[in-house]
C-alpha cells in the first residue's frame, strides 16, 4: 500500500487531503495528516478581534471536523524529515514512512527574531494580532485605550496576509472615530517597503486613503530593535519612530523542522517548482500554502488556487503524465477600509492589480481597486465560504488562473 503523509492541518493541508482522498483508491493508499494541536484557526478573522467585531469563538473549529473519512489524523509535534529515507520523525521518536510527502505547516510570527520585541512590554504596550492570543490581548488593551500614538510596524517580508497590517490601520481609524477618540490618537504605518501597498499600481491608486484618514507613513524602515522602555522602534539606518502602543507584524518563518531537515531557505520556506510544487531534488516531496516559497503573496487565496493546480498535476504525475499547467501566482484579497467598506485586488506574477469588476465581467458584484460596501460584505461572507467550501476541498466558481476579462487594461 502506498503512503501519503501530509504535515500540517491548516488550510493548505486540509484542502489537499480533501481533494486527493476521493481520487485515490482506499485499498491502495493510506493517507495520514499530522498537526500538533486540535484547533483550526480562521486566520483572516484575527484582524477583527481587536476591534470587537469577532470573538475568539468565531474563528475556532476542531480540525477533525474538516478531515475526511479515510484519512488518519495524528496529533503530534513534528521533529524532522529525512527525504533520503522517506521518513518523518514526530515527537517522542515516533516515525512515519512515506512514499509521498506534502509539507503544509505554514509560516508563523517569530517575535524573538527582533531584539527588544519580546520583554516586559509584550502584550502591554507592544502587541501583535497574527495569533489568537495576540489578537485577544490587543482587544483587551484597546478596551482601556484613552489616546496616544499607535504605530503599526511590519518587520520584514514575506509575511502572511500582506494586506492585513493596512487593514488594521484603516479599522483602527474607524474604531477611534466611532469611540470619539480620533482627535486624541495618532496612527502611523511603518513598513520596509517604499510604499504602503506591496504592488506599485495599488500604491498609486490607493495610497491617497492614508492621507485622507490622516495616517502617517514611514517607508523603507528596516527595524533593527525595539526599545520598549523608551517607547520607540529603531531602524538599521538609526531612524526612530516613537510609540505609545506598538502593533507589530513580526518576522514570519516556516517550521523549524524544515530548516533542520535542510529543505528551506533562511526563513524555513521551501522553494518549489511552480508546476508540481515539488521541492528541488525531491520529486516525491511537495510544499503547499505558506510553507512554500512561490514568489507571491502568502495568502489564503494563493493556497486555494495553488491547491487546485497541485491536485491536478499530482494526480497526473501518479499516472506518469506531465504537468497540465503551471501556477501563475494568482491571488486576490479583500482589504477592509473601515466604515463598512472594503477594496478588492486581483493579481498574479505578471499582472498587477487592475480596476474593473469581479468575478463576472461588467457585472461584479465586486469592484476592483475601489471602496464599496459590497466588497465589505464579500469579506465578511468569506468566513462561511472558508469553513464550508475551501477547507472541504470543494471548488469555487473561480478559475485558478487569473483572468483579464472584466478588468480595465488600458
Amino acid at each position: 500500500m502506498k503512503k501519503l503523509v501530509v504535515l500540517g492541518a491548516g488550510l493548505a493541508g486540509t484542502m489537499a487531503v480533501n481533494r486527493v482522498r476521493p481520487r485515490l483508491d482506499e485499498d491502495e493508499w493510506e493517507i495520514t495528516i499530522v498537526d500538533q494541536d486540535e484547533t483550526h484557526i480562521y486566520q483572516p478573522g484575527l484582524l477583527f478581534i481587536p476591534f470587537g467585531m469577532y470573538q475568539a469563538a468565531d474563528v475556532k473549529r476542531p480540525r477533525r471536523d474538516f478531515i475526511p473519512s479515510g484519512v488518519r489524523f495524528v496529533l503530534a509535534p513534528i521533529e524532522g524529515v529525512d527525504p533520503a529515507a522517506q521518513r518523518v520523525t514526530l515527537g517522542g521518536g515516533r516515525q512515519l514512512e512515506y512514499d509521498y510527502l506534502i509539507i503544509a505547516t505554514g509560516t508563523t510570527p517569530r517575535p524573538e527574531q527582533t531584539a527588544g520585541l519580546l520583554g516586559d512590554a509584550w502584550r502591554d504596550s507592544v502587541h501583535d494580532f497574527y495569533t489568537l492570543e495576540g489578537a485577544t490581548a490587543l482587544a483587551h488593551r484597546l478596551e482601556r485605550w484613552d489616546g496616544g500614538r499607535i504605530v503599526v510596524n511590519v518587520m520584514e517580508l514575506p509575511f502572511k496576509c500582506p494586506v492585513a497590517p493596512l487593514e488594521f490601520v484603516f479599522l483602527a481609524d474607524w474604531w477611534l472615530q466611532e469611540h470619539g477618540m480620533r482627535d486624541r490618537a495618532e496612527v502611523v504605518y511603518v513598513t520596509p517597503l517604499s510604499g504602503a501597498f506591496t504592488k506599485p499600481v495599488s500604491s498609486r491608486r490607493l495610497g491617497h486613503l492614508l492621507e485622507e484618514k490622516k495616517v502617517g507613513l514611514e517607508t523603507d524602515f528596516y527595524t533593527e530593535h525595539v526599545d520598549a522602555s523608551a517607547g520607540k522602534i529603531v531602524s538599521y539606518d538609526e531612524r526612530e519612530v516613537p510609540f505609545d502602543l506598538l502593533v507589530s507584524i513580526p518576522v514570519n518563518m516556516g517550521a523549524d523542522f524544515v530548516g533542520a531537515s535542510g529543505l528551506g531557505d533562511e526563513l524555513n520556506h521551501i522553494p518549489v517548482d511552480r508546476s508540481t510544487f515539488a521541492a528541488e531534488g525531491h520529486p516525491n516531496l511537495f510544499a503547499l500554502g505558506d510553507a512554500a516559497e512561490l514568489g507571491t503573496s502568502k495568502a489564503g487565496s494563493v493556497a486555494h488556487f495553488a491547491a487546485e493546480v497541485f491536485t491536478a498535476n499530482f494526480l497526473r504525475g501518479l499516472r506518469g503524465l506531465p504537468p497540465h499547467e503551471e501556477f501563475d501566482g494568482h491571488a486576490n484579497c479583500f482589504i477592509e477600509s473601515g466604515f463598512g467598506k472594503a477594496m478588492l485586488i486581483d493579481f498574479n506574477y505578471t499582472t498587477e492589480p487592475l480596476p474593473g469588476k469581479f468575478p463576472l465581467p461588467g457585472v461584479g458584484p465586486f469592484t476592483l481597486l475601489e471602496e464599496t460596501e459590497m466588497n465589505h460584505w464579500g469579506k465578511l461572507m468569506f468566513r462561511w465560504t472558508y469553513w464550508n467550501v475551501l477547507l472541504r476541498g470543494k471548488d469555487l466558481p473561480l478559475p485558478s488562473r487569473m483572468l483579464l476579462a472584466g478588468k480595465e487594461t488600458a
